[in-house]
């Protein structure tokens, strides 16, 4: 016969088991196996477990029912919980999971999105919000970038390409849309370590002047400038928050920085364009995307990306509609971005002790769930990515196929 405190603990541990399947269903009954700390294992889908989920502690719980993401986040960061098996597997399961779970509730994730808006970042936000994510070390994502540091998404042209290709190919895959041509004036918002405008000024003959928050980047673009003699005649790197951009140009581009500004400034950012670009001009916003509108997740605002806002097209729309723009093209590479995060974490895995050397193993599990997170947002289409190309109201110097997107000359219109 049991003693009151061992049917005390049976019935806690039943209860704690019918909590963590409730948890389970929450989030759409993945396909995993679920192992609890006192050894007990379920698995609530049909189907075979993709991975093992192991909470290995039982105080996960109320952090968990607190909030799914954030608690399952800081909980896996801090080693409370464990995943056995396929890492990316296991986040793709998770994601599509959860999106299934969650699909048909437009309006609400509108209304979401719209109120997590709200909050502007202010100058000096933005400067905190960089440092948070930017300056975290050159050394750093030295460790887990290609050689350039190009830190968005790669253009994979051969399915045998290499990350270094595909970074390349991005590259000039942007500068052939924005049509660039020796001398033309480039201005490039929220530059990262240089690489694009590095890129141009060398390969396609065109003045730059490139804007960062960044110190850490900003300092090593103009190390890079300087050990190529790329003079400031050529190519200027100015440590400044895009809304101090002045001067005219033939090209605005800006790779990977609106998902920083914050809805609450696009139309701001318009203006800004309208009144940088030429009459003759094209401007280029490439940018982690959604489908539809949705706040960030409460983790990756927490934790990685403070003050970001991912942006449906239609929310993308206040930057351009406003002032005529025509839009040109819009290119969707979100399974280019979603190959561009697996080699990334590829990379990550070979150096995350010489992470947790550097920073903590906390750090370092917390930035493996990021890059993994983000490969399954992109497979699963949580997440885009789009490359908008514009043009000012009345620009008919446009092209009219696109050809010259891939290298191929066009006859012009007549």
């Amino acid at each position: 016969m049991m003693d009151i405190d061992t049917r005390q603990q049976v019935s806690g541990n039943a209860l704690e088991s019918r909590v963590v399947r409730w948890i389970m269903m929450r989030v759409g009954n993945p396909r995993v196996l679920v192992r609890m700390w006192n050894g007990e294992e379920f698995c609530l889908a049909d189907g075979r477990p993709v991975a093992c989920l192991e909470f290995r502690d039982r105080r996960v719980i109320p952090e968990l029912i607190m909030s799914t993401s954030v608690g399952f986040g800081e909980c896996y960061s801090k080693g409370m919980i464990e995943v056995h098996g396929d890492f990316v597997a296991f986040a793709d399961e998770i994601t599509r999971a959860i999106t299934e779970k969650y699909r048909g509730r437009y309006n609400l994730q509108k209304i979401h999105s719209l109120l997590a808006s709200v909050r502007g970042n202010t100058l000096s936000r933005s400067q905190q919000n960089v440092q948070h994510h930017y300056d975290l070390g050159n050394e750093f994502y030295r460790l887990w970038l290609d050689p350039r540091m190009v830190y968005t998404c790669a253009y994979y042209e051969h399915a045998d390409a290499t990350l270094e290709q595909a970074q390349l190919a991005k590259l000039d895959h942007v500068c052939r849309k924005l049509r660039l041509r020796p001398g033309q004036e480039v201005i490039e918002a929220g530059c990262g370590w240089g690489s694009l405008a590095l890129h141009m000024v060398q390969h396609y003959g065109v003045r730059v002047k490139a804007y960062n928050n960044s110190i850490e980047q900003v300092s090593f673009a103009r190390e890079e400038a300087a050990r190529l003699g790329l003079d400031s005649s050529r190519l200027t790197f100015v440590k400044d928050d895009y809304r101090n951009i002045t001067g005219r140009c033939d090209a605005f581009v800006s790779i990977g920085m609106l998902e920083h500004v914050g809805r609450k400034h696009y139309r701001n950012l318009g203006k800004l364009i309208r009144n940088c670009l030429k009459p003759g001009g094209i401007g280029l916003i490439h940018s982690i995307g959604r489908s539809r509108p949705a706040p960030v997740d409460a983790w990756i605002a927490r934790h990685i990306f403070p003050g970001g806002h991912i942006p449906s097209l239609s929310e993308m729309s206040e930057i351009f509609e406003p002032f005529e723009f025509s839009i040109l093209d819009i290119e969707n590479l979100r399974l280019h971005y979603a190959r561009t995060c697996r080699a990334w974490l590829a990379n990550f895995e070979r150096v995350k002790d010489e992470v947790s050397a550097m920073y903590s193993e906390e750090f370092a599990r917390a930035w493996r769930l990021y890059l993994a997170g983000s490969s399954a947002g992109f497979h699963t289409g949580t997440l885009q990515l789009y490359q908008v190309l514009i043009a000012p109201p009345g620009n008919n110097s446009v092209p009219w196929t696109r050809k010259y997107q891939y290298g191929e000359s066009e006859t012009p219109g007549r």
